[in-house]
């Protein structure tokens, strides 16, 4: 996989409404884990076997994350922003924490309203990797370094479909047909061994 690809990764979230003092106004905030560390997610099946993916404890170390924004679908306007400190994100022993501020804007208010009604029920984030390693035994990435942080979206397709997944797939793919060639190769060297024992049991046979 090129550790440089943009990946982008789906996680659920909630909603939460603070009335702003003196006011009839309310903060409008959208939250949870966009990362939980070392959980193991599955990716995708092949032949009935799990691939699956973990996020280390320490891959957001030295991760550029100065200017995040929050938008729908990973395009049109942003509605909250690190910079502006309407988009928050922290790191904790779980994970990493997503918190979006959304009534700045109409947009944002719009969209808030749509997560509240259920509407849009997932985020997603996007980002770089800058270093994994892969365990062919457990089938699994883990990504040891994440090397920025974009964005944070609201998504309405729950299924991952980004040209990340579609790499790691392929790899699978060659992998298992590495696996299977292999295992027809030991198959055709355990019956050749023992064709040739036979000969030779019938070899011995006649010369008695």
């Amino acid at each position: 996989m090129d550790r440089s690809k943009l990946a982008e990764r789906r996680f659920e979230f909630q909603t939460r409404a603070v009335p702003i003092e003196n006011t009839e106004n309310q903060e409008l905030w959208v939250e949870g884990y966009a990362v939980r560390f070392n959980s193991p997610t599955v990716l995708f099946e092949i032949d009935g076997v799990e691939y699956k993916e973990q996020i280390a404890r320490d891959a957001f170390e030295g991760c550029k994350m100065d200017d995040v924004i929050f938008n729908y679908n990973h395009s049109g306007r942003v509605m909250a922003r690190t910079r502006n400190k309407t988009l928050q994100l922290s790191i904790d022993d779980n994970g990493l924490y997503v918190r979006a501020r959304l009534d700045g804007t109409a947009e944002g208010r719009s969209l808030y309203n749509e997560i509240a009604g259920g509407y849009i029920d997932r985020m997603s984030f996007r980002f770089t990797i800058g270093k994994e390693s892969y365990d062919r035994d457990a089938r699994m990435w883990t990504i040891e370094r994440v090397k920025r942080l974009y964005d944070v979206s609201a998504v309405d397709i729950p299924a991952y479909d980004d040209t990340s997944l579609a790499a790691r797939r392929a790899d699978a793919e060659a992998e298992a047909r590495e696996r299977q060639l292999a295992a027809d190769v030991a198959l055709r060297r355990r019956k050749l061994k023992l064709k040739l024992m036979m000969e030779d049991n019938n070899v011995s046979e006649k010369t008695e």
